[in-house]
């Protein structure tokens, strides 16, 4: 179990409504992920049989009460290895920051992590979510390996795979979310990616090119491995020290999601 060294306060716009979000996160000894959002006592734990909605982000509830859009923040707690923490927001979104972990990354690095040993798992046996086109497959391995493949209807993204190593950490951190430009007006018109800018999101355009310049090779997706690894962490045991490899293809938070329920009850703690 590690939580952090003290608590912390960020302030930052969400992404789905615009809105200005205060956080504070304690410390505590729980041994789980807890949101609490303001004016209620009673705890959201971030867990897959709490998951209320997969629609354009992850969100976690308790009875009419959620929390959006957490995704990032528990592939940051996943990268900090952070499994006991307490989150106070004053808003039902958590903040977009920067579209990716860097951020949160960040501030956990500035109040300190308290060192724990970490525990490894592996499959009792493969487990998998097929629909179409659309996959993901976990087998058991000796070490973690992740790869991830996307089709999407711009020059660079079109068959492209992406990896996870621990070379690349830092690329997969700070890869941002992203979406079609010619998309965003429509969203918008219906309430959402109203906080999209050109510094928190990586926007496609109709020419081939982007909204903003890259962080690195193929960041788009790279920030879909992020995404996995936030949406497997809710599983209760961190993705990253899984022995098993990952192949992703065409999902999205939905099928991580149902993928993350499938492989709850199959995990067993490394000898």
């Amino acid at each position: 179990m590690a939580t952090i060294k003290k608590e912390l306060s960020i302030k930052g716009n969400t992404l789905m409504k615009n809105h200005e979000c205060s956080v504070l996160i304690k410390p505590s000894t729980s041994g789980k992920i807890k949101f609490y959002l303001d004016g209620y006592d009673d705890a959201i734990v971030a867990d897959v049989d709490n998951v209320c909605s997969t629609s354009h982000c992850v969100c976690v509830g308790n009875g009419n009460r959620q929390v959006m859009l957490i995704e990032h923040f528990m592939a940051a707690c996943a990268f900090c290895n952070i499994d006991s923490i307490d989150v106070y927001i004053d808003k039902p979104e958590m903040p977009i920051l920067d579209g990716s972990s860097y951020e949160w990354v960040k501030a956990f690095k500035k109040v300190g992590v308290e060192k724990s040993k970490p525990v490894y798992y592996t499959l009792l046996e493969p487990v998998s979510y097929l629909n179409g086109k659309t996959h993901v497959v976990i087998v058991p391995d000796d070490e973690l390996r992740i790869s991830y493949g996307v089709n999407y209807d711009h020059p660079d993204m079109k068959n492209r795979w992406a990896s996870f190593t621990m070379k690349n950490q830092n690329e997969i951190i700070e890869a941002r979310t992203f979406g079609f430009l010619h998309d965003l007006k429509k969203f918008q018109f219906f309430g959402y990616a109203k906080g999209v800018t050109q510094e928190n999101t990586v926007g496609f355009t109709d020419d081939g090119g982007y909204t903003t310049k890259l962080r690195s090779d193929r960041e788009p997706i790279k920030h879909k491995i992020l995404d996995i690894i936030g949406d497997l962490y809710l599983t209760g045991v961190n993705p990253l020290y899984l022995k098993a490899q990952i192949i992703a293809k065409e999902a999205g938070h939905a099928v991580h999601v149902k993928t993350a329920l499938k492989l709850k009850s199959k995990l067993i703690k490394c000898e």
